[in-house]
């Protein structure tokens, strides 16, 4: 028999209940018909099998992947015999979550741990930041170490708030009262990597949420400081080995098996 875990309150855990006792929520032991959530949903499935179904596409969820909901989708679900179904609510006004679509995502061990751990909790945890960016954080995302000196580390802030900020090294370093060349140095010896190759990651990286809210790839590399579209289609592939378009598609696409 299917068990689910269904926050009362978006963000916070509740006890296992088995889905004849949430009459609230029409959940049955075969499944649950058509339903929209007003908060974004996160399901995980430690044992087991379910498919969610939205409009004409099933996702199947088994214990290597997890799905996004977000809030507003209309979905339904068929649960195989003695499957459990984990979920955990996020408030839509609140967390932003970078997907406007169902969207399955890998559960690492990391997201594994986290979500069992909370299953077996008592009550509410006071982890639902720290949980959602977990869930929520893409996997693909470069790698970025952060500077420490005072004026590498203001500049990395200023990047990662707005990755289009055009000022170059020389600018910026003028801007803070230090030399270009120290400011390069410290990038460099810092985080291993050049000032122009960090804010390239950084752009990179703020992008993966933007193409996966269903912004246009144009659009995307404008707003994160790329002088072309093509310029950016050819970073995310050095990057990524794929292009923005084939990013999308594989975040959106059903998965089955």
């Amino acid at each position: 028999m299917p068990a689910h875990r269904t926050p009362e309150h978006p963000g916070h855990p509740e006890h296992l209940e088995h889905p004849e006792h949430a009459d609230d929520m029409c959940i049955t032991t075969e499944g649950h018909p058509v339903h929209v959530h007003d908060f974004h949903q996160f399901l995980y499935v430690p044992l087991g099998r379910i498919v969610v179904t939205v409009r004409d596409a099933d996702h199947v969820l088994s214990p290597a992947v997890g799905l996004w909901m977000p809030a507003g989708v209309p979905h339904s679900a068929r649960f195989d015999p003695d499957s459990l179904v984990v979920s955990e609510s996020f408030e839509a006004e609140r967390y932003r979550l970078p997907y406007t679509r169902a969207s399955v995502v890998p559960v690492t061990e990391a997201r594994r741990r986290l979500l069992l751990a909370r299953m077996r909790s008592s009550g509410a945890t006071p982890e639902d930041t720290a949980l959602f960016a977990e869930l929520a954080g893409d996997e693909r995302r470069l790698p970025l170490p952060r500077p420490v000196s005072t004026a590498a580390r203001a500049v990395a802030v200023a990047l990662l708030r707005d990755p289009g900020d055009q000022r170059t090294a020389t600018e910026w370093a003028e801007a803070l009262y230090t030399s270009s060349t120290s400011l390069r140095r410290a990038f460099r010896v810092e985080t291993g990597l050049s000032f122009s190759e960090w804010r390239t990651r950084a752009r990179l990286n703020r992008s993966l949420a933007l193409l996966a809210e269903g912004h246009q790839v144009g659009a995307v590399a404008t707003r994160v400081g790329f002088v072309s579209a093509n310029g950016f289609i050819l970073a995310f592939r050095r990057h990524f080995d794929r292009t923005p378009g084939a990013y999308v598609r594989e975040r959106t696409a059903p998965v089955v098996g």
